[in-house]
């Protein structure tokens, strides 16, 4: 009983300690950019938006918690959240499915998240993200976006979002 109980302890101990290792070795970095959905936008077909390349934040990420973008072994994405800035008060009701892709130079390009049939009444969305390692990208300076989007309801103005991105790294330290 006694050997069992110590066992169960130890394996507790040893689960616990492999954990807090892992939680060292992983943190996040965000970056931020805008997109325009301009108001000629046709109702029900996709039309496409590119974002000027976005300079990552990510080098300077892996500085401040002791790792190189060498020893990065896993990049996912953790949020992508989407943010009406003008016109006020508007939502995203107009939109019925948004998809956004994420290719650097080197990269081909892969869908890094996506929301379909959005039935929103608020200025904020959060699209399920890929399962897709992204390691590649985040160990870019730079990336680039481009959003597909469907509209249900015809826009009488440009529509600005901002776009926040939330990356979840684990990598080993110096």
């Amino acid at each position: 009983m006694l050997k069992r109980l110590f066992s169960a302890l130890l394996m507790a101990a040893l689960f616990t300690g492999c954990n807090d290792v892992e939680d060292l070795l992983t943190f996040h970095f965000s970056d931020r950019t805008q997109i325009r959905i301009q108001s000629a936008s046709p109702l029900n077909l996709p039309v496409e938006i590119a974002t000027p390349a976005i300079t990552s934040s990510s080098h300077q990420q892996f500085e401040n918690n002791n790792t190189k973008a060498e020893l990065v072994r896993d990049v996912k994405l953790e949020q992508l959240k989407l943010t009406l800035v003008s016109p006020s008060g508007k939502t995203f009701s107009f939109l019925e499915n948004i998809r956004i892709f994420i290719s650097t130079d080197e990269s081909d390009e892969i869908e890094l998240a996506s929301l379909d049939n959005i039935t929103s009444s608020t200025g904020i969305l959060e699209l399920t993200p890929t399962i897709e390692k992204l390691d590649v990208y985040a160990k870019s300076s730079s990336y680039n976006l481009r959003t597909e989007v469907t509209t249900d309801e015809t826009l009488t103005e440009d529509v600005d979002v901002q776009v926040d991105l939330k990356f979840r790294v684990t990598a080993d330290t110096f």
